[in-house]
């Protein structure tokens, strides 16, 4: 695989998965470089000029009326890093600090920061190297960004924190020496450029949104499956009727619902049945996955948005200058103060995310207990249980699923609404982004485990039903789980079996079974 340039203009969703979870190299594009040396300049000249500007020659939120001296400014660089490293809590994944680190060097990249390109080629080497700072999951509040998680980043680029390198917990200064990455000195501006953004509630959400996508394909599958062995019907998918409230989403789950169940042999062994619909677990999977999806979508939308944008404070315009700026200079610069490392934008996505997966999870649990429920399973073993009485089958795992869906339920209470005074009363409304994100990454493995529980009952209840068999693509989902949870022919210890489907689920081999 090549590498990937950045250039804070071009990072999709695809690209950051290939550098998170593939180990996609990642350099800085010529193109980029040139516009950051040119921001850079307008910097040096503030410097040069000892010219008041926020962050660069004055301290920072309410202390930004305090003058600092020209021979002070490298401290304030390392103060800034060390003072904001205030996080607790576990430490985000590696696959978070992963796309944290790419984030932050792309914003960086876009050549509105004012730093210096060595800024991102030490993230870039950092990457490609695997030297992944340890940054604790709680303390932002998602107004100036999110500081401390991103302050324990910009810790490990000085050469100064702990890091993860080779498997294991290293000191910083150690971990850079073994990879050959030189620690950053940090001049005028680079500190509060590194510290101020949304990278982290960023990276938090890219992930969840990636994984969403593949839930909601899986979900379809799954919950064809399900429809199939408890003798649905799939009338309710007519592409008549999803033609007649044409919601993107709605659509697409009515047509891979109609694929899914194409030919299935259990279908049309009821048709001339008396019932004449479903439960709307079963019927309205097309209204309620398909808005599962087309909220992703906007999530989506929001998320591509942010992982181009320049988010900190202040920025700095090297062309056109606009009339009214704040300082001018000589090469045509201005840095301008602003709020673009506000989170409320990402923060709203986040909790729409969790409350959109939140129901995807729960018309799974739904359908999940009409097959082990012996009063609406349609003929099915108790609890699919072989030799119900002696053994329980399912009736636990339905127990947990709820437990996991009432969990969301908790989860799903958004962040966004809230806000707490921080900095003095200067940052007076925030977001509570990163809440929202933490939130959400919990909602996500909630909701991956109750699918992961629904597929080994629906290749359980299918089982059941042979010789009469699902669709061709029913069958090849019914075998990939069946591949890493053989069926349950007496009571045996489950945690395990619903551990390898969530990672089938993730690994998106079952969501495959739509694309063949």
């Amino acid at each position: 695989m090549q590498a990937l340039h950045i250039d804070g203009n071009t990072l999709t969703l695809a690209e950051l998965r290939q550098v998170v979870h593939d180990r996609r190299a990642v350099l800085l594009a010529p193109d980029a470089r040139e516009k950051m040396q040119q921001a850079r300049a307008a910097v040096e000249a503030v410097v040069a000029n000892n010219e008041v500007a926020y962050a660069i020659t004055t301290g920072v939120g309410k202390l930004s009326d305090v003058r600092i001296a020209p021979e002070q400014i490298r401290e304030l660089q390392v103060n800034l890093v060390r003072s904001h490293c205030a996080g607790v809590g576990e430490p985000l994944s590696e696959a978070a600090t992963r796309a944290m680190m790419l984030l932050r060097a792309n914003s960086l990249a876009k050549g509105y920061s004012g730093v210096r390109p060595l800024l991102v080629d030490t993230l870039c080497e950092m990457l490609n190297r695997g030297v992944h700072p340890v940054v604790p999951s709680q303390g932002s509040v998602g107004a100036s960004g999110d500081l401390a998680p991103l302050a324990h980043l910009a810790l490990a680029l000085i050469g100064e924190g702990e890091v993860f390198f080779e498997g294991k917990p290293t000191a910083g200064a150690e971990a850079l020496k073994r990879a050959q990455i030189k620690p950053v000195v940090l001049e005028a501006k680079e500190s509060i450029s590194l510290i101020n953004g949304t990278q982290a509630m960023l990276a938090l959400g890219t992930l969840a949104v990636l994984q969403g996508e593949t839930l909601v394909d899986s979900a379809d599958v799954i919950g064809a499956l399900s429809l199939d062995a408890l003798l649905g019907t799939d009338a309710a998918f007519d592409e008549r009727i999803h033609r007649a409230r044409p919601h993107a989403g709605q659509s697409r789950t009515a047509e891979n619902l109609r694929r899914m169940l194409a030919d299935s042999k259990l279908r049309d062994s009821h048709r001339d049945c008396a019932r004449v619909q479903d439960a709307y677990s079963l019927r309205c999977m097309p209204q309620v996955h398909g808005a599962v999806r087309d909220a992703i979508a906007h999530c989506r939308q929001v998320f591509e948005i942010e992982m181009n944008s320049a988010v900190d404070n202040p920025l700095v315009f090297v062309k056109n200058p606009q009339p009214g700026a704040a300082a001018a200079h000589k090469n045509g610069g201005e840095i301008i103060s602003g709020g673009n490392f506000h989170g409320q934008p990402l923060a709203f996505a986040l909790d729409f995310l969790g409350i959109a997966l939140s129901a995807l999870a729960g018309i799974s649990e739904r359908r999940l207990e009409r097959m082990v429920n012996p009063a609406l399973n349609e003929g099915l073993p108790a609890f699919l249980a072989p030799g119900a009485g002696l053994n329980s089958g399912f009736m636990l795992a339905q127990v947990t699923a709820a437990a996991l869906v009432s969990e969301n339920k908790v989860f799903a209470h958004p962040a966004s609404v809230d806000s707490i005074t921080t900095s003095g009363n200067k940052e007076d409304y925030v977001s509570m982004g990163m809440t929202a994100a933490l939130k959400l990454e919990k909602i996500v493995e909630n909701t991956t485990n109750v699918l992961a529980i629904e597929a080994a009952a629906a290749a359980q209840a299918l089982d059941f039903r042979a010789p009469v068999a699902t669709s061709k693509l029913g069958e090849q989902a019914r075998m990939a789980i069946r591949s890493v949870c053989p069926a349950h022919e007496h009571d045996r210890v489950m945690s395990k079996d619903f551990a390898r489907l969530a990672e089938l689920l993730v690994s998106g081999k079952v969501a495959e079974v739509l694309r063949n």
